[in-house]
């Protein structure tokens, strides 16, 4: 026959392991809630200057001088508005595909004078695929186009997008915005110019 004390003491050290079962279950659900997920795709929203310059002069003369570094690049201005330029250039690094590279830009006044330029790229790779009708292909600024090649039944269709994050990129392209802006001495010499198309797209198999 137990004693009374022994019933105490087994009361007292069954109640202090329950109590540290559950300091165990409330720190790991509070751990667990505090863990910070991965960023989609790793976007972070940093503090970086990649896509955007300040220049102290009005948005659109800001934009005009991006428009005569693109064309001087070769580029295609589809639409030009005071704050707005969007740009196309295409390339063929193989006979069976074709990459276009579009240029973004926006141009907003700052607060205390000057503007702030905001660029981005966007790469679009399309590759030949044999298909029976004639496919349908988008482009921006231009509509929905069928592109038949030849007499096969080869097309050409879209098989990959994605922004253009080459920060070199654009570093050169912001390099040759600063080289057309009002008070540039005519006799500095021109940047180096940007390579393209940077960060391709592998087609899909």
């Amino acid at each position: 026959m137990s004693s009374p004390n022994m019933s105490s003491t087994n009361l007292l050290t069954r109640s202090l392991a329950l109590a540290l079962v559950l300091a165990a279950s409330l720190t790991a659900c509070g751990s667990n809630r505090t863990k910070e997920e991965p960023a989609p795709l790793g976007e972070t929203f940093g503090a970086d200057d990649t896509y955007s310059r300040s220049y102290a002069v009005a948005p659109p003369i800001a934009c005009e001088a991006t428009r005569r570094a693109l064309l001087g690049q070769g580029y295609v201005i589809g639409k030009m508005a005071p704050g707005t330029v969007e740009a196309i250039k295409n390339f063929q690094p193989q006979a069976d595909v074709h990459t276009q590279l579009k240029v973004l830009t926006t141009c907003v006044p700052k607060s205390e004078g000057g503007s702030i330029v905001f660029i981005n790229a966007v790469q679009d790779l399309y590759a030949l695929k044999s298909q029976s009708n004639s496919a349908s292909v988008g482009v921006s600024m231009i509509g929905s186009v069928s592109l038949p090649i030849g007499t096969s039944n080869a097309n050409l269709v879209r098989v990959g997008s994605n922004t253009v994050q080459n920060q070199d990129f654009y570093r050169r392209l912001f390099d040759r915005v600063t080289f057309y802006l009002p008070g540039t001495p005519a006799d500095a010499p021109p940047p180096p110019e940007p390579e393209g198309p940077p960060d391709p797209v592998a087609p899909k198999q």
